[in-house]
């Protein structure tokens, strides 16, 4: 007669090497997010120009959606034993972000939040493929995660393209 399984899942005992490799992971993914806050924030002030307004605004807008995220990693975390990590483990990491030498280089911000919304998408995948067998709900939770940040490397994609196609009828 075989062993019978837990029922448990990523939450059973025999899965705490694991679950310890997850939170690993969504403390990293919490991080990410809530150095991208600090960084929109700057790049939703800091740019000068009419042309700037509208990449200001979204990323106004992205701001709280990205709070989201941190928020919902930091549950997961805390669901799954771990500790939310407290403001003196940050190490920023994002310097494609860092504001431009000059505040109506648009271009420059365009490409930061592309850059970091790449990062984001690539690590994501990554959480995605570990959790797929072990763990639905924080597997299910980082899809719905990764939708977002695809829709937002779009939107800034698209911005880009308007600015590059801006310079060469110029």
């Amino acid at each position: 007669m075989p062993p019978t399984k837990s029922h448990s899942g990523i939450l059973d005992q025999e899965m705490s090497e694991e679950r310890e490799e997850i939170v690993a992971m969504l403390r990293r993914a919490y991080w990410m997010e809530v150095e991208t806050v600090m960084s929109y924030i700057a790049g939703s002030i800091n740019p000068d120009g009419v042309r700037a307004q509208e990449v200001m605004s979204s990323l106004r807008e992205d701001i709280q959606e990205e709070l989201s995220h941190a928020t919902q990693f930091a549950e997961r975390i805390k669901e799954l034993y771990g500790v939310v990590p407290g403001s003196m483990e940050f190490e920023a990491e994002q310097s494609f972000l860092q504001p431009p030498e000059h505040q109506n280089d648009i271009v420059h911000v365009i490409k930061g939040v592309i850059a970091a919304e790449s990062g984001a998408i690539e690590f994501y995948n990554e959480i995605i493929q570990a959790t797929e067998e072990s763990d639905p709900t924080t597997n299910d939770m980082v899809i719905a995660i990764l939708r977002d940040e695809e829709g937002h490397r779009r939107l800034f994609e698209g911005f880009l393209r308007e600015y590059e196609d801006a310079r060469t009828q110029a």
